[in-house]
């Protein structure tokens, strides 16, 4: 059976060599440093010198039947203490020329330093070994040569076309198999890509196991979960990190993952370094629309994701304010970046970012539960310095957990297309100043509500057109003034006598009562709803 090629770019572990057919002859039997038999062999080394270490660089197999060994306990803990300074992956003792038995105290030693120690009761002839796991190294390093050129294409390609932080992050997690988040320096996830894996178990108290992470010299496993991770640069130096969470946890990362990521970070640094990014208001805008949308798998990942993202999930009253707008020119240009810096300035957490056209979502987590309204009228004043009386600031009643922000959502949402701002001194609407003018004008695309309002006043409108009328002005005066005739003679500009005659006819056209209060309420209703259709309030 021919020997069993490495995957991609990876060096053959001890446990791989031990099982190709040119050792398993020799019928290998592992003494010490069980557990770390995943180490990666970088190459075969045979020597019978008792000081090998000036000869390797580490990685090393190293192959000996013995000779020179010394009977002395001390010295054979120097040698392996030798063998793991310098970092050699295992060693090898062929029986039969020195030692019919591997020394006990060879052993101890190597347990000691969690040095793998082998022992070959049968002889092998070592150039076989070394031939055979050399070409499978070597076949293994051309192979991740050749992958590498296609990684640094993709990229490329990517960054050509100008590819946003979560196609980049997406494709890294593709090619890895493996979840990548993508945080900044104060430890903020912004973007994660998790293979379709639940957020929860992936990014839960991610700032917490992120900083137990260092970024080091080179990428290898950091910290206790073995992350891999990648500096990410922009004009002012260090950005941020591409974290790989790989959670087969090894002393020797895959080097196809530190292709792969080298190349992501380059890719991630050149798209900082073309122009504004503004990574923060993408990831934000990306949770809020999962939130309002109710995306997430459970409450417990929309926890997990939130507090990744900086944002305090428990012992806070969450607020949802929607801020309703709509832009000209660059009138409320870079809105959402305003209103994140000027609550971060006063310490108060919040997810900011616009979730749809003329749409800014923010996403308040308030220790004190009293302090919203403070809070919603700066965000008021910061909208209408940027635009004017054409902003809407709606928000939603407070929530202790994140399971019920959609409803506050919600509610919000609907306050803000419902509202048209007539006062200055107003900053900020609740759904309570939902009235029902505005209810109806919500609700004017409902059919069955134009269909209502068409047959309480068709009759009455018909008859206008054909004789240049105004029967229905003087009917919405006299609805206005509660079915005080004299009020709204007046507000019609007409006299009484004139405007009592209008009145019998709509009585006699729509053949009701205007003195009964349900029907005089019923032909409100069907006015509002005409009115709201006919003069839209601003919306999406």
């Amino acid at each position: 059976m021919p020997p069993r090629r490495p995957a991609t770019g990876h060096f053959l572990t001890i446990t791989e060599v031990l099982r190709l057919p040119v050792l398993s002859e020799g019928m290998p039997r592992v003494l010490a440093g069980e557990s770390q038999l995943s180490r990666s062999v970088r190459w075969v080394h045979v020597t019978e010198l008792l000081n090998p270490a000036d000869f390797l660089e580490g990685g090393e197999l190293v192959l000996t039947t013995g000779m020179p060994y010394p009977e002395d306990a001390g010295e054979l803990r120097d040698y392996v203490d030798q063998l793991a300074d310098v970092g050699a992956a295992g060693l090898i003792v062929e029986l039969g020329h020195r030692y019919r038995k591997v020394p006990d105290e060879l052993v101890a030693a190597c347990r000691a330093r969690e040095m793998p120690l082998v022992e070959l009761a049968r002889g092998v002839r070592f150039i076989d070994v070394t031939q055979t796991v050399h070409a499978l190294i070597l076949d293994a390093q051309g192979a991740l040569l050749r992958r590498g050129r296609d990684i640094q294409d993709i990229f490329t390609a990517l960054t050509l076309r100008g590819a946003g932080p979560e196609e980049l992050v997406h494709t890294t997690a593709e090619l890895t198999g493996a979840p990548v988040v993508l945080e900044d320096l104060t430890h903020r996830a912004l973007v994660c890509e998790l293979l379709g894996r639940p957020y929860e178990p992936v990014v839960s108290a991610w700032s917490r196991r992120s900083r137990a992470a260092p970024t080091l010299d080179k990428i290898a496993p950091s910290g206790p979960e073995g992350w891999l991770i990648a500096p990410v640069q922009d004009n002012h130096g260090l950005w941020g990190r591409l974290v790989l969470l790989d959670s087969r946890l090894s002393a020797e990362p895959d080097p196809e993952h530190v292709l792969v990521l080298e190349r992501a970070a380059v890719a991630l640094t050149m798209a900082r370094l073309a122009g504004p990014a503004w990574w923060e208001r993408r990831a934000h805008r990306s949770v809020l629309r999962d939130l309002y949308e109710r995306r997430f798998r459970s409450p417990a990942d929309a926890r997990a994701r939130a507090e990744a993202l900086g944002l305090p999930a428990f012992g806070h009253r969450l607020f949802a304010v929607v801020i309703r707008h709509t832009r000209t020119g660059t009138e409320g240009e870079h809105l959402d970046e305003r209103i994140a810096k000027a609550l971060a300035q006063t310490g108060i957490r919040a997810l900011v970012g616009e979730t749809a056209p003329g749409r800014i979502g923010v996403l308040l987590a308030l220790a004190q539960a009293s302090a919203w309204q403070p809070v919603a009228e700066r965000i008021g004043r910061i909208a209408r310095e940027a635009l004017g009386p054409k902003a809407v600031v709606a928000v939603g009643p407070g929530v202790t957990d994140l399971s019920g922000i959609a409803r506050s959502w919600q509610e919000a949402e609907q306050t803000a297309e419902a509202i048209t701002p007539v006062s200055p001194d107003r900053w900020f609407y609740v759904p309570a100043d939902i009235e029902l003018p505005e209810l109806l004008g919500v609700l004017r695309e409902d059919t069955r509500l134009q269909r209502y309002a068409e047959r309480q006043l068709t009759r009455l409108i018909e008859h206008d057109d054909r004789n240049s009328g105004d029967l229905l002005p003087a009917l919405r005066a006299y609805l206005a003034a509660a079915g005080n005739k004299s009020v709204a003679a007046k507000r019609a500009g007409m006299s009484r006598q004139a405007y009592y005659q209008r009145l019998h006819t709509i009585e006699r056209l729509l053949g009701c009562d205007l003195e009964s209060g349900l029907q005089r309420t019923s032909l409100h209703v069907a006015v509002l709803v005409m009115d709201a259709g006919d003069t839209a309030v601003p919306g999406p």
